[in-house]
């Protein structure tokens, strides 16, 4: 016993011992990162997030001051991320970077994003954080020129200044980063690029004022998987080096003024998957697909070029694509056949030419998510389509489509179903009574010569975004149900034969931008409150007799 007794001791002196010795490793934050933090803070005039005010105490590297991580061993911050949420506007940060994160000088990652009030340009001093590997400024509202400093951070791996207001041109000191492999500098407003960026496998330069040809340079990246200069100026042919980007992946040319035919060696890109030349100016022919030819393609986008294609090419045909987009390619006759319908997830067949019936072949389209046909010819009956169950969006707007909307919205519908696209078609009939389970978020039925009242149970669709029934033949009342739908922001019952008055009810809808009651038999006071008593007069015309504000005030009798 006496032993045990001894062992326990010494088990207990050496636990002791431990926690002694691992408390004192754990060393306070540095008082010159510190420091630099609290410059950054007091740089901040506004953070309605709250996560500056976890900032307090002498210890940053404690675990509480939020978004700052350290190296335990030695109390220098290693980490800085402070992302704002862009889709709740109520937060952010107001202010701009304090030079003095320049003096965190073991920092590794630096993340300060989805601030739209932080302004100013990135100081100069950040071209002394030697230690970074990840810099992300992204979606803020910084300006002035991507500073050449950064090229002096010789372990920058990843770069991403997107979605702020940087002009000029990107600094050739860039391709000093030996390490860099991701760079995005997509959504600002850069007029140049120059410099060689060997090792890049991520390139985005969406979005900005880019101009002349692709430079030479961008053809030797060799490593380059996934490149995006969408939305530019850039002009001229594509070359047939492009083929010399032998690990690309994803390319996206789109929106841009490029010339000339598509270079028959870009179908000897392996790896290709996702190909977008859309809008743009190139010219037929397309280049013939043999063999080996884009062996890994699954999605296509060619859209409105000045293409003349008239059927859609057999190796477009053949293919097992997920995603087909010939919008505008001047495409005439029958509903083309495809080998492997089934592996199709999105079609935009789009302004062609197309005709007939297509309702047979949609329905081999089992993985169907996006359907747009809008623009064509096509003329069938509502009843004979057959919605593929996983499909979420259907666009058959300006055709001759025929039949019932009963036929589509039932108690059958999928609940991915979530648009509804029929503007301008021949559907007749009514509005059907509408279920629970419906999921719709966008329902266009306008232009077309649908009759009956508006069902009640248009109640049921909460999910409801933008409702369009204008120019039918829409009788009755506005049903009071209607001002259940939350989270409408787009309205439009304009040219119709509704009676009655505009309810009181749709006061409730706080999200409603756009609305229209024009040319109804509506009669009565407008709601009186935001926003409809705000609405442009137009909204309110060539009724019998709607008054109140934006319209001339009503006679007592009849408020």
């Amino acid at each position: 016993m006496q032993n045990l007794r001894w062992v326990l001791n010494l088990l207990f002196v050496s636990a002791l011992l431990h926690n002694l010795v691992h408390s004192s490793s754990q060393v306070i934050c540095s008082s010159q990162d510190r420091a630099a933090l609290l410059a950054f803070k007091s740089s901040i005039v506004e953070d309605t997030t709250g996560v500056l005010s976890s900032w307090v105490g002498k210890d940053c590297c404690n675990g509480d001051w939020e978004g700052v991580l350290c190296n335990p061993a030695t109390g220098k911050v290693t980490s800085l991320v402070l992302q704002s949420s862009l889709t709740d506007p109520t937060l952010y940060m107001k202010g701009t970077l304090s030079p003095s994160l320049g003096s965190l000088g073991s920092l590794q990652v630096l993340v300060i994003s989805g601030n739209k009030f932080i302004t100013g340009s990135i100081p100069n001093s950040f071209s002394n954080l030697t230690s970074l590997a990840q810099l992300a400024l992204e979606d803020n509202s910084l300006h002035g020129n991507v500073p050449s400093g950064l090229g002096h951070l010789p372990l920058l791996e990843s770069l991403s200044l997107a979605g702020n207001r940087f002009s000029g041109v990107v600094p050739a000191s860039l391709g000093n980063l030996r390490s860099l492999s991701i760079m995005s500098l997509a959504r600002n407003s850069l007029s140049g690029f120059i410099g060689q960026f060997g090792d890049l496998t991520t390139l985005h330069l969406s979005s900005n004022r880019l101009s002349g040809g692709i430079p030479v340079s961008v053809y030797n990246l060799g490593k380059l998987q996934d490149m995006s200069l969408e939305q530019n100026d850039l002009t001229g042919q594509l070359s047939d080096r492009i083929s010399n980007l032998n690990s690309l992946s994803i390319l996206d040319l789109s929106s841009n003024k490029f010339i000339g035919h598509i270079p028959a060696s870009i179908t000897r890109l392996q790896n290709l998957w996702s190909l977008n030349l859309s809008r743009n100016h190139f010219s037929d022919p397309l280049p013939v697909v043999v063999g080996r030819g884009f062996p890994s393609l699954l999605s296509i986008d060619l859209s409105y070029n000045n293409l003349n294609l008239g059927a859609v090419p057999s190796w477009i045909r053949g293919k097992p694509l997920t995603e087909i987009n010939l919008a505008g390619c001047k495409l005439r006759g029958a509903f083309p056949k495809l080998t492997r319908p089934q592996d199709v997830t999105k079609l935009d067949l789009s302004d062609n030419f197309l005709t007939g019936d297509v309702s047979a072949l949609l329905a081999n389209m089992t993985s169907l998510q996006k359907l747009k046909l809008s623009k064509n010819q096509l003329k069938f009956d509502l009843s004979k389509l057959k919605l593929p169950e996983g499909v979420s969006s259907v666009d058959l707007s300006s055709n001759l489509v025929t039949g019932s909307l009963s036929s589509l919205l039932n108690n059958k519908t999928s609940r991915f179903l979530e648009e509804i696209h029929l503007t301008n078609n021949q559907i007749s009939g009514r509005i059907p009574d509408l279920a629970e389970s419906l999921n719709l978020k966008v329902l266009n039925i306008g232009s077309n010569k649908i009759g009956g009242q508006i069902p009640s149970s248009i109640s049921n669709l909460v999910e409801l975004v933008r409702l369009d029934i204008s120019r039918n033949h829409i009788t009755g009342v506005i049903p009071e149900a209607l001002g259940q739908l939350a989270q409408l922001n787009w309205l439009d019952l304009s040219i119709n034969a509704l009676t009655g008055r505009i309810p009181d009810s749709l006061l409730n809808i706080k999200a409603v931008k756009h609305a229209s009651f024009r040319a109804n038999r509506l009669c009565g006071q407008i709601p009186q409150g935001r926003p409809f008593n705000i609405f442009p007069a137009a909204a309110y015309l060539h009724n019998l007799c709607l008054c109140g504000k934006p319209l001339p005030p009503c006679r007592k009798t009849m408020k």
